[in-house]
């Protein structure tokens, strides 16, 4: 095994859309993919365009958001890694239905979609895989545009958090440290509100 699978295969043993997957599966899936490096702010992908690979983030934060009628961003997530990117697009074939952009230097395991189809005819162990992985996802969404649906701001911030602190906290000088810079506009469009709002509260 070549450094650069044994790499992507560690990255996708994690990953929840893949880590359901047996051994031999991780493998061949590893042999097919491609690794991807974008600079912070660069475009992953937009909202609407082709979902024409499965992506999987090896290091790095990637912010997913949606542009909204009003024109406002709505930052759904910010993933980490061994998370994956559009998965659900991807698989059902439909245009991304968000934006994802680097928040800082990250590497991507791309698997072209017609690749990734063509082994799961080849081995059928993929798609039970991938299904549990998938819903796994999809019942996260469902929480996460529950919590946006309504309430008080404060507790948004509150979950908002204490979510990012369990994900990649780490305790520094008496307190809990979260190694990820965020503007304001960007804690306002994380938490559905306005950011004079965000300031308000931060104040």
């Amino acid at each position: 095994m070549t450094a650069d699978v044994a790499e992507v295969e560690s990255v996708l043993r994690v990953t929840p859309v893949f880590k359901k997957l047996a051994p031999e599966d991780l493998h061949t899936i590893a042999r097919h993919a491609t690794v991807k490096r974008y600079s912070k702010g660069d475009v992953i992908f937009e909202q609407a365009s082709p979902a024409d690979a499965f992506y999987t983030i090896a290091s790095g934060r990637v912010k997913i958001f949606k542009m909204l009628p009003t024109g406002k961003d709505l930052i759904l997530e910010v993933f980490g890694k061994g998370d994956p990117l559009g998965a659900v697009a991807a698989y059902d074939g439909r245009p991304f239905p968000a934006s994802a952009v680097a928040l800082e230097d990250t590497v991507c395991i791309v698997i072209p979609r017609p690749v990734f189809f063509r082994l799961l005819e080849q081995h059928p162990s993929l798609v039970r895989g991938l299904m549990l992985g998938l819903t796994i996802r999809l019942v996260e969404l469902t929480n996460r545009l529950a919590e946006l649906s309504g309430g008080r701001i404060e507790p948004r911030f509150a979950r908002l958090f204490l979510k990012l602190s369990s994900e990649m906290g780490r305790q520094e000088r008496g307190g809990t440290f979260i190694p990820l810079a965020l503007s304001r506009q960007e804690l306002a469009d994380m938490t559905g509100t306005t950011i004079e709002t965000a300031i308000r509260i931060m104040s």
